[in-house]
């Protein structure tokens, strides 16, 4: 009867255990998902770019300095 409770204990703290041990993984997993950046459109070609690569006019974004030339001279 000993070894049955103790074999049940043993169990229950490996299924425990392992249940962590997924949850910590799908939390990991959850967290590593990329971040998303902020997109503008450039006023001459349309095409998206990041707000960091942008180059900034009066009238609004730009993907290069000769877009933003060409649209405002």
């Amino acid at each position: 009867m000993r070894f049955l409770l103790v074999f049940l204990v043993v169990l229950l703290l490996a299924w425990r255990w392992r249940a962590w041990r997924e949850a910590k993984q799908r939390d990991r997993q959850a967290s590593a998902k990329p971040r998303t950046t902020e997109m503008v459109i450039c006023l001459q070609c349309g095409v998206h770019i990041p707000v960091q690569e942008a180059v900034i006019g009066a009238k609004g974004s730009y993907c290069s300095a000769a877009h933003r030339l060409a649209m405002e001279p």
